[in-house]
């Protein structure tokens, strides 16, 4: 029985991750490089050392991996300052799930000041009781430290606690921790990996809510 939810943030609950996309070129070409087919793909969901790693495997072991990350994160701020676009579904889950009394958290890779303004500007962030960001913890995902945390305050177990996500990434964390994961598809759809990986998948937070109706997720 679901006990509580996590939500991830860019490409779940905002519209983001295309933007954040387009984000590595200029950030690169600032410290001499030119992106690397993969990379943006391959930083999805993750933050942290994880993030770090990725950076050094496609740009190279002697690259300013903390600077780039950094020019990212400015880039990426300015972008968003005045707010980001909500998917579609989001408010309705949100009030479908605190009638329900389910305590909801956000577990996100980005830093903790992006994540609230996004809470705050998108009206949403009354919510949430816990909020888990990239920056405090040691490794984001893959890795579900960031979930873990979240679900503990929370006080929710793992295995009754729905984790609902858009990227691999967070994919594999959620079916790393025992969690219910299920996968609402941004701009990378599922493959044979995912597939083994999640519990459900739905192409919309509308379905998933459909679905918790149903008694689907229960």
């Amino acid at each position: 029985m679901i006990q509580g939810v996590i939500f991830d943030m860019d490409g779940l609950m905002f519209d983001t991750e295309r933007v954040w996309a387009t984000l590595w070129a200029p950030t690169l070409a600032k410290f001499g490089l030119q992106e690397p087919a993969g990379l943006a793909e391959a930083a999805r969901g993750s933050a942290g050392e994880s993030l770090l790693e990725v950076i050094r495997r496609y740009c190279g072991a002697d690259c300013d991996a903390k600077g780039i990350f950094e020019e990212l994160v400015r880039q990426g701020d300015a972008v968003f300052a005045q707010g980001a676009p909500k998917k579609p579904g989001l408010d309705e889950i949100l009030a479908y799930l605190r009638g329900r009394g389910l305590p909801l958290a956000v577990a996100s890779s980005s830093t903790a000041s992006t994540v609230l303004r996004n809470l705050r500007l998108g009206g949403v962030e009354a919510y949430f009781s816990a909020v888990m960001t990239g920056d405090r913890v040691a490794r984001s995902k893959p890795d579900p430290d960031i979930f873990l945390k979240a679900a503990a305050m929370l006080g929710v177990a793992p295995a009754h606690c729905l984790v609902l996500e858009d990227s691999f990434n967070g994919v594999r964390a959620g079916r790393a921790g025992g969690f219910i994961t299920v996968m609402v598809p941004d701009i990378a759809q599922p493959d044979d990996e995912m597939r083994r990986l999640y519990t459900a998948c739905y192409p919309s937070l509308a379905d998933v809510q459909r679905a918790l109706e149903r008694g689907e997720l229960a």
